[in-house]
């Protein structure tokens, strides 16, 4: 039976969690919503449920959350993670913290643990403020979030804006006196009545020193990071995601992020890469022959040399869509076109995919009718090749948050899964 139970908010961040789970010795099983069935009979000591609820209305996040905590608890699972963006992509009306306490709610606990930290991909927190590098995380470009722009670092603050409970820190001051007197700190903030406990975290031995400090908590949530500190306190089996099967098959990407680093990401490939540029004002006005126009550009290109598809992610050209259509219509106009642009590249070939974006991965996995995901070698700190069968065959597949990978990775990561 799987000793954790997972519930990620979007997909590249069931991926995420899953990779940092194998790294820290799990044998992890990812799958995709939230399954009609039982699991099967397989030696996991983790399952990560991935959900597309990160900005639908809270009510439906709490929801399907809910349903993917039940499913989780009868397949034995002992203690949970609820797993949200390391840039704690939400509003002031949630999705986070509605979530977390239903989550708590459900299972009877007193308290959590809020730690979006990946130091690794540079989110750390210090006195309660979130940072991405070495900027405050409402300066960081979040600020821009087409859907969940964070306008405030401070995480205590904003958590509080989302919840019933109160919100407590856990500062870097009383992690770094160790495992003891952060526990007693989480202990004390409970029992004050502040159960919502955001945390510090400057390094991955902070995690490990808040995975053994939450212990005895069945249920934490927070990035992908906390699960690096995981290992430690269990000690499972070495988990090795070696080699994936062998697939044959043309390379896409498609891009519907419009962060900082996606945007990075894009302007290195274009100019070593067959490149399409998706307008949503045209999209809008003629979606079908936009996208019979993708085809005919793509279709005499597919082969070894990947295409990279991308929606226009410049600044003045995400304000203009917007503008035009509105904010979330602009998005999932998108998110449309790349879903069924998938369908479409799967049936004339493609079977290596890069997808940028966390609303666009949800998209396209549940256009491609993909259950489930086996996990592979990592490409960057979060971002692992994985293994997916499709009606049309197996594919290999890297989800991609937003704001992941190093400006090459468009061009470097075929080289890994080769």
């Amino acid at each position: 039976m799987p000793l954790i139970g997972c519930i990620a908010d979007d997909f590249t961040g069931g991926t995420d969690l899953a990779n940092n789970l194998v790294k820290s010795g799990f044998r992890t099983r990812q799958v995709i919503g939230v399954p009609d069935s039982e699991s099967p009979n397989e030696a996991v000591d983790a399952v990560v449920v991935a959900l597309k609820s990160r900005s639908i209305p809270a009510a439906d996040a709490v929801s399907q959350s809910l349903a993917a905590l039940e499913w989780l608890r009868r397949q034995g699972c002992e203690k949970f993670y609820f797993k949200y963006c390391s840039t704690f992509d939400s509003t002031p009306a949630g999705n986070i913290g509605p979530v977390a306490e239903a989550l708590m709610d459900a299972l009877g606990v007193d308290g959590t643990l809020f730690c979006p930290a990946f130091p690794a991909t540079g989110r750390t927190v210090y006195q309660g403020h979130l940072f991405v590098g070495d900027r405050l995380l409402n300066d960081s470009g979040m600020e821009q979030h087409p859907l969940n722009p964070m306008r405030d670092a401070d995480l205590v603050r904003w958590l509080g804006r989302q919840t019933q409970a109160a919100t407590g820190l856990v500062d870097h001051a009383c992690l770094s006196r160790g495992e003891a007197a952060t526990r007693e700190r989480i202990d004390q903030l409970i029992a004050e009545g502040r159960p919502l406990i955001v945390t510090d975290t400057l390094d991955d031995a902070q995690l490990t020193t808040l995975a053994r400090a939450s212990a005895h908590l069945p249920l934490v949530t927070g990035g992908s990071g906390l699960a690096l500190g995981l290992g430690a306190l269990y000690q499972p089996a070495v988990a090795d995601p070696g080699q994936l099967p062998p697939v044959q098959g043309s390379a896409v990407i498609l891009a519907g992020s419009a962060s900082r680093r996606t945007r990075e990401q894009i302007e290195h490939a274009t100019t070593r890469l067959p490149t399409y540029t998706l307008d949503p004002q045209r999209l809008a006005d003629a979606f079908d022959a936009t996208l019979d126009a993708v085809m005919a550009w793509a279709a005499p290109q597919l082969g070894d040399t990947p295409l990279l598809i991308h929606s226009d992610t410049r600044p003045e050209a995400v304000e203009a869509a917007q503008a035009q259509l509105g904010v979330e219509a602009a998005g999932a106009l998108i998110e449309r076109a790349l879903a069924t642009l998938a369908e479409r590249l799967l049936a004339q070939g493609v079977r290596q995919w890069i997808v940028a974006g966390g609303e666009t991965s949800g998209a396209i996995v549940q256009a491609l009718g993909i259950a489930a995901l086996r996990i592979g070698p990592e490409i960057a700190p979060g971002v692992p090749w994985t293994h997916a069968t499709t009606a049309e065959g197996d594919i290999h597949l890297a989800l991609k948050s937003g704001n992941f990978g190093a400006p090459e990775m468009f061009t470097s990561a075929w080289e890994i899964i080769r």
